[in-house]
């Protein structure tokens, strides 16, 4: 927390900077990137800023763990350029995406539902299938294709995208996926019945594998939850530094 400051009070860069932890070169970095309104000169030439200023600082500094360091920078400056529309605008798309990535966690903890009440056998051909079984553990692409209610085109096409990686029968030369194959498979499709993108996909697909299956991927989606919370905080905490800079600017 920085000094009491009293309207009319200059400032040297040291003053703004001690209060937060930060250096001068940061402060004047920050005031370069429009960040800060410019700062006005001493007759000596040295920088000298105001309360405002100190204002305009911690509201920045607020704003970065809610919407990140590029997004407050934009937000500060738009502010400081008089367009605050556009600064709402940011702020808005902001949580947007806050919002969309609660509804990416609830459709992975849907489709992760799904996966484990699932009977299904990795090995089994569903209906009508003429492709034939693979080795035990596994399953070749017509089969895994039937069962989920694809094309085989659309299980390459995943392959392509990285959401699925299935080895090679060194027989056949045929594509064969194995349970943590499948997993994925049902995962993407369950994501993808939810309009999402492959792109979106598999970074998540990618979560997946790094925790090595379903259970353990529970910690890192109850850890999901809690950075959502603490952004969604954070945004509150930074609309409200911003709304004590926005008054004091008039």
């Amino acid at each position: 927390m920085g000094r009491n400051l009293q309207s009319g009070e200059r400032l040297r860069p040291v003053d703004l900077a001690r209060g937060h932890g930060l250096s001068t070169q940061a402060v004047r970095n920050y005031e370069a990137a429009g960040i800060l309104p410019a700062a006005g000169r001493t007759a000596s030439g040295y920088r000298a800023y105001t309360p405002l200023h100190a204002l305009a600082l911690r509201a920045f500094l607020a704003l970065v763990p809610g919407h990140g360091h590029q997004t407050a920078t934009a937000i500060m400056r738009a502010v400081n350029e008089g367009a605050v529309d556009v600064a709402f605008r940011l702020i808005d798309e902001s949580h947007g995406q806050l919002l969309d990535d609660r509804r990416t966690l609830q459709a992975v903890e849907s489709a992760l539902r799904d996966l484990g009440s699932g009977t299904a056998s990795t090995s089994d051909a569903g209906p009508g299938s003429s492709t034939r079984a693979a080795e035990p553990g596994g399953t070749f692409i017509g089969p895994l294709a039937n069962r989920l209610g694809v094309r085989p085109a659309t299980l390459r096409k995943w392959e392509r995208a990285g959401l699925v990686r299935p080895r090679r029968d060194p027989l056949t030369g045929y594509r064969v996926y194995d349970e943590s194959d499948v997993r994925d498979a049902r995962l993407a499709h369950q994501l993808r019945r939810g309009g999402y993108l492959l792109e979106q996909i598999a970074p998540l697909l990618a979560q997946v594998r790094a925790a090595g299956g379903l259970e353990p991927l529970q910690d890192a989606l109850g850890d999901w939850h809690g950075r959502l919370s603490a952004r969604g905080r954070a945004m509150l905490t930074g609309a409200a530094e911003l709304e004590a800079y926005l008054r004091e600017r008039g």
